[in-house]
């Protein structure tokens, strides 16, 4: 059965901490009818109306079964990671809160987020996350400061009626063979392939010759490793003609690109497959695992993990409420409302995902994915890249120009 999956990530986007139950005041416990109960705050982001009411249900089952605990849910809808901040500066932080893989290792240095090992147990089953997921919250001494709530990889979306009419039979294994595909599927109306050329959806290639996007907290793709890897990305456009970016087919992201058959192959997320189903349900199409690089499997992978606040003085309460929601009861309830794909590999298998045609090879690119995580850094590393590497891209200059021009700028910034 097809399940409708998508991903709730943050828009792809710490100091001095304190407690709050969400009215500026220091949280304290609170006596109900039922006793006493301790009040804890919880907040994230809203992806959507339909996200916020499967949150509540999940919070509503672990308030059930820990009736001396109550969570007071706070969403920030906009501007997460500014708002958070100011809020913790101002002393009403939450106690658990979302943390995307992106901003961890920035936050993480600062102290501020408490580790968690000293409170997972055996029972607990640590080793049943994907473990890339689970590493993107542990600093470089390995202590694990977060736990992946949800996550999304990216895989080939491919048209199968244009295969079809092309006499291509299955999706390209080896990204020779998605260059060969998309020489014959290229018209003047529908590109071959379709990319979106921001690090984000790049990062794997980028480093698949050895190179490393970041070093030392400093920009690194200037690396002819680096350039290498990319440069046939480059040539597929202006070489081949045989690839363009959304903008060029007159939309605005990836997805839409793919919807509208304005190009045949395109590596989206797991988010696709939602918007295809319930806006183009007449586009007829498949999923692959990405084709291989240099012979080695790769993908992006993105993360949000549930954290806890450092100065929270309700600790106890704060780590029940996260073992619950990443434990296999609570990720099963969270995680089976088809919104988001699961971390731990048991509910991926008790949920069928894996086995799922559409969402299978998101499933396994879990486990060999590049997590969108590398330094504290990255916010800056990243807006630079993409603001050169699109020139590149679009034959406006020379990819390895471009990236040292993206590489020295980011680093006088970081500097």
């Amino acid at each position: 059965m097809k399940k409708q999956v998508g991903l709730t990530v943050a828009a792809l986007m710490l100091v001095l901490v304190g407690c709050s139950n969400g009215d500026g005041e220091t949280g304290t416990d609170t006596n109900t009818s039922n006793g006493e109960q301790t009040t804890i705050t919880l907040t994230g982001w809203q992806s959507s109306p339909t996200e916020q009411r499967y949150l509540e249900d999940t919070i509503a089952a672990f308030e059930d079964a820990n009736p001396d605990i109550n969570v007071e849910i706070s969403t920030i809808a906009d501007q997460y990671m500014n708002i958070l901040r100011t809020r913790l500066i101002g002393g009403e932080g939450p106690d658990v809160f979302f943390l995307e893989a992106f901003e961890a290792p920035g936050l993480i240095e600062t102290g501020v987020v408490e580790p968690l090992d000293d409170y997972i147990t055996d029972e607990f089953d640590l080793d049943d996350f994907e473990q890339p997921l689970v590493d993107a919250f542990r600093n470089n001494d390995g202590v694990l400061y977060g736990l992946p709530k949800d996550t999304s990889t990216l895989a080939l979306f491919y048209n199968k009626d244009m295969f079809e009419e092309a006499g291509i039979e299955e999706a390209p294994t080896t990204w020779d063979e998605l260059i060969e595909v998309a020489e014959q599927l290229q018209s003047d109306d529908v590109y071959g392939f379709g990319v979106v050329p921001d690090l984000a959806r790049l990062m794997f290639i980028a480093e698949s010759n050895g190179g490393q996007i970041a070093v030392d907290n400093e920009a690194a793709f200037a690396d002819p490793a680096v350039v290498d890897a990319l440069q046939p990305i480059v040539d597929m456009r202006n070489e081949l003609g045989i690839a363009g970016e959304p903008s060029e087919a007159g939309t605005d992201n990836g997805g839409e690109m793919f919807a509208l058959e304005r190009t045949a192959m395109i590596i989206e997320g797991n988010w696709t497959v939602p918007y295809l189903d319930e806006n183009f349900p007449d586009v007829n199409y498949g999923v692959a695992e990405i084709p291989t690089v240099n012979d080695e499997q790769g993908t992006m992978a993105y993360t949000v993990s549930y954290v806890m606040n450092a100065a929270s003085e309700k600790k106890e309460a704060s780590w029940r409420l996260i073992e619950y929601l990443t434990g296999k009861e609570g990720m099963e309830k969270w995680t089976s409302s088809g919104l988001t794909l699961p971390t731990r590999a048991s509910v991926s298998e008790s949920l069928d995902y894996a086995d799922d045609p559409l969402y299978g090879p998101f499933v396994a690119g879990a486990s060999y994915a590049t997590v969108w995580n590398d330094d504290t850094n990255l916010p800056i590393i990243y807006n630079n890249f993409n603001n050169q590497f699109l020139s590149a891209f679009l034959g406006q200059r020379d990819l390895q120009e471009a990236l040292q021009e993206a590489q020295d700028v980011a680093n006088n910034e970081i500097d």
